[in-house]
């Protein structure tokens, strides 16, 4: 048996969806679908507009751009997360400033964000890492103490939620993914949601690469962007959206087969399961787990033993503190141990329970 690590669920529904829209002969990013997918997104995250771009990460570029950061700024993200969430800061000439996660959500450590504040600070980037939502209580009060922005990295996290609210309604802006193995996806693409409707204008504008307004199409009149989503990636997203709840459920569930089938492992300390605290709720986007120093093999060997099974997994991101073009000599110890130590296991939309059932077996016999 091969399992994926995470292949995206698309239905005959989806299919026809694509189909009408290059059928209609209207497939650019002006086509009505993306002003409508922009709405359903918007209104399923519970905030006024959206803003559909063709990655998550020019997402974040556009909405730190639309913010005028810029050179000797600071924006505050974790070190724990993928190098797409530092990357557009470092576009616009502004500094990542890294810091340590939180040891049980490993999300951003709102402690380590205050401790990073200087002079400098422009933002904070919180990334609800692997579907858990961050602290945003704490977040948004250091934010207001510190009159600092916060944009919300939800890349993985559609429709996770923090005390009964969706995320990407507690930041200034916020921005998903929709990559393939996302919670829904567009094959391609991203989406900003926000409430701030400046912000969104200049947005829109931005990513059409500023043409002129009243009349003067072609006097462009700052450096804009070519980030627009095109028609078809928004009719796959329309339709994946209309499964969402479905989809977010089922990872939940996917994640309670995996905690049942695996909880003597956890229970006699040899793993570590990700945590879920009250009031948040997680949408799971990969289920992951802490081999720990009692399990009988190394983290890196267990990836290879369950590859030669078939199984594909993914090793936790790499802190970006220890990456060439972010390197530096702090020290980021919950990072490190937690990057040091994860695998993300099989999770996607179209993940059965057999091969889910199949995937906890392989790691039992580990320990037999």
């Amino acid at each position: 048996m091969r399992v994926p690590v995470s292949i995206p669920d698309i239905t005959s529904d989806d299919v026809k969806a694509v189909r009408r829209c290059v059928e209609s002969g209207w497939v650019s990013g002006t086509s009505p679908i993306v002003s409508e997918f922009e709405k359903e997104f918007a209104d399923f995250c519970g905030v006024q507009y959206g803003i559909a771009t063709n990655s998550g990460t020019t997402a974040l570029h556009l909405t730190l751009a639309s913010m005028n950061i810029g050179v000797g700024d600071e924006v505050i993200l974790p070190t724990f997360t993928m190098v797409a969430t530092a990357n557009p800061v470092t576009y616009l000439g502004a500094t990542p400033i890294l810091v340590d996660s939180e040891k049980d959500t490993w999300c951003i450590d709102p402690e380590k964000v205050r401790e990073a504040i200087t002079p400098k600070t422009k933002a904070i980037i919180p990334v609800h890492i692997y579907g858990h939502p961050c602290d945003m209580s704490q977040l948004q009060e250091i934010a207001f103490d510190h009159d600092l922005l916060i944009i919300e990295d939800a890349a993985e996290a559609h429709g996770a939620e923090y005390k009964r609210k969706k995320v990407g309604g507690f930041g200034d802006a916020s921005i998903f993914s929709m990559y393939a193995n996302k919670i829904i996806t567009t094959g391609e693409g991203g989406m900003i949601v926000t409430d701030d409707e400046d912000l969104w204008d200049r947005a829109i504008w931005l990513r059409a690469h500023a043409f002129g307004r009243h009349g003067k199409h072609y006097r462009n009149e700052e450096v804009g962007f070519g980030y627009r989503m095109n028609a078809m990636s928004a009719a796959l997203g329309l339709s994946q959206l209309r499964r969402i709840d479905y989809y977010i459920e089922k990872r939940r569930l996917d994640a309670w087969i995996y905690r049942r089938k695996l909880a003597s492992l956890e229970e006699s300390g040899l793993i570590t399961f990700p945590v879920e605290r009250d009031g948040y709720k997680s949408v799971y986007w990969m289920f992951s787990i802490l081999f720990n120093k009692n399990f009988p093999l190394s983290r890196d060997t267990v990836v290879q033993r369950l590859s030669e099974k078939g199984i594909e997994t993914r090793t936790f991101f790499y802190p970006l503190h220890q990456l060439p073009m972010y390197e530096n000599d702090e020290e980021h110890p919950v990072a490190e141990e937690i990057a040091r130590t994860g695998i993300n296991l099989p999770s996607g939309n179209a993940t059965t329970r057999e091969e889910i059932h199949f995937v906890c077996q392989s790691i039992m016999e580990l320990v037999r």
